[in-house]
């Protein structure tokens, strides 16, 4: 009786420690998409889209796409949590004389869910992104 005691005692202590353990840390957003190579694909797949779409194209022109590349790459691995640094200018420096309006903005969020959607995200992860993009919206809108 004393061993089966004993035993219990000690089944019942291994499964506290276990349950006391701390847990994993949380995953950062960035991991939990798939890290750089779908961020990478996230960055193509948006550059594409605006390829495309006529009204949005005007703002991109005479962009340098390959810096445009590089610092968009740099941007949402940053605000997703990842281990990158962002080295471009501000969003309203990047942004600033644009002129752009509401409904160009919301296209642009559109071809970026597009983007996303292409890249493998499920909706929750897609709202997630763009929840850490949104406080940004001020400054990239035409005043």
């Amino acid at each position: 009786m004393v061993n089966l005691v004993k035993a219990s005692f000690l089944a019942l202590s291994v499964f506290l420690v276990a349950c006391a353990a701390p847990s994993k840390a949380p995953q950062s957003l960035y991991d939990e998409i798939g890290g750089a190579p779908t961020i990478e694909a996230i960055t193509e797949n948006f550059i594409n889209e605006v390829s495309f779409n006529e009204t949005i194209y005007r703002y991109f022109e005479k962009t340098n796409i390959t810096r445009f590349r590089e610092k968009f790459n740099e941007h949402l691995c940053v605000t997703t949590g990842g281990p990158c640094t962002y080295t471009g200018d501000t969003m309203l420096r990047v942004h600033q004389g644009k002129n752009i309006n509401e409904a160009d903005f919301n296209t642009t969020v559109d071809l970026l869910v597009n983007a996303m959607e292409k890249a493998g995200l499920t909706y929750p992860q897609q709202n997630q992104v763009l929840k850490v993009l949104a406080p940004m919206r001020d400054e990239m809108l035409y005043k």
